[in-house]
């Protein structure tokens, strides 16, 4: 009997119609700049020049990581996409880069459409509210690499700046504050230490008190907050001297990136506020402290660093765009590599 690519695990109908379900979620993203839409061999993407003297190209790539497992156990696949774009796009905004396009990347064991719809569904949204367009993207099917039911992600994102107004931090000085920006929960990062203290101990519809009645899914499937909006409007209002994208590493980790040697952020907790999923984390799995703040972002998705003067007119321009912010820290003198302390 003939062996078809099917009867080896590779259902290509089953792709195809993937396609033609991804082909309306992606077509309202798309800007005036994309030639050609889903389903080509390349998308393509004519960047207007004319809006810019040196434009320089800023590109950004990430995962979801085992966020995905919540979404598994939840049999929730719309609001993963989010986080995929997100997490890529928020690495170029901080730069002061306008996202312009993005392409992701869905494995699986056996497609199933409908699930890949809802996946791409989310990643759709998630450009929507950057403000880039989803001109492509590739499916693969690979029978026995992943679980019955699973899949992982990955995403590339492209944005363009003017050289001139590249945020890189070398303009920081000792006395700047810190301002920091409120994040949507966990974002995507910390989440196999996140799944060890609370799934070992709790179902996932369970609604601890702390979460004010939210189950623990919707808690940790919340999506991560795209900045990319926020972050144009407010360069446009405020000169921002350094942008932090808090990601894996905390605080601790990812506020020197973008900090110049010689100088250390000092950070106080006791002045922002974060959400009820840290705490019940921290305690239910009765994690050390440091270990959450260089595992989390501790409630704040951005770090900011701003000239003492300009702290003020930040968060109004934040707030106007329903944005929490608090000055958190300031900008001292340091010795070597830029660092950054958190104090209780």
């Amino acid at each position: 009997m003939p062996t078809t690519y099917r009867d080896a695990g590779v259902d290509i109908d089953e792709g195809d119609r993937l396609v033609e379900l991804i082909k309306p979620l992606a077509r309202p993203t798309l800007r005036p700049e994309v030639l050609a839409g889903i389903g080509g061999f390349g998308g393509l993407f004519a960047l207007d020049t004319g809006r810019y003297r040196e434009p320089v190209l800023v590109s950004g790539t990430d995962g979801v990581g085992t966020k995905l497992k919540i979404a598994f156990l939840a049999g929730r696949h719309d609001t993963v996409g989010i986080d995929l774009v997100a997490m890529c796009v928020n690495d170029i905004a901080v730069v002061g880069a306008e996202p312009l396009f993005f392409l992701d990347y869905f494995a699986t064991g056996k497609l199933a459409a409908e699930q890949a719809a809802q996946v791409v569904k989310g990643i759709a949204e998630g450009c929507r509210q950057a403000g880039c367009s989803l001109i492509g993207g590739e499916t693969a099917e690979l029978p026995g690499f992943y679980q019955p039911g699973e899949y992982d992600l990955a995403g590339f994102a492209v944005g363009c700046v003017e050289r001139s107004r590249i945020v890189d931090g070398r303009s920081v000085v000792p006395g700047d504050a810190v301002v920091g920006v409120a994040s949507s929960g966990l974002h995507s990062n910390g989440y196999s230490l996140a799944r060890k203290a609370l799934l070992e101990r709790h179902p996932l519809g369970a609604r601890p008190p702390a979460l004010g009645g939210r189950t623990l899914a919707e808690a940790l499937l919340e999506p991560t907050r795209i900045y990319a909006k926020d972050v144009l409007a407010l360069l446009q209002q405020v000169p921002v001297k350094s942008i932090a994208h808090v990601t894996g590493g905390g605080l601790p980790g990812n506020v020197p990136r973008n900090l110049p040697d010689g100088t250390r952020a000092v950070l106080d907790e006791r002045r922002w506020e974060r959400g009820p999923i840290f705490d019940l984390v921290e305690r239910e799995g009765q994690v050390p402290h440091v270990e959450m703040l260089r595992t989390f972002n501790m409630g704040l998705g951005l770090a900011l660093v701003v000239a003492p003067g300009d702290a003020t007119r930040a968060q109004a321009a934040l707030a106007a765009r329903g944005l929490a912010s608090w000055v958190v820290g300031s900008i001292e003198k340091g010795q070597g590599e830029a660092t950054c302390e958190v104090v209780r």
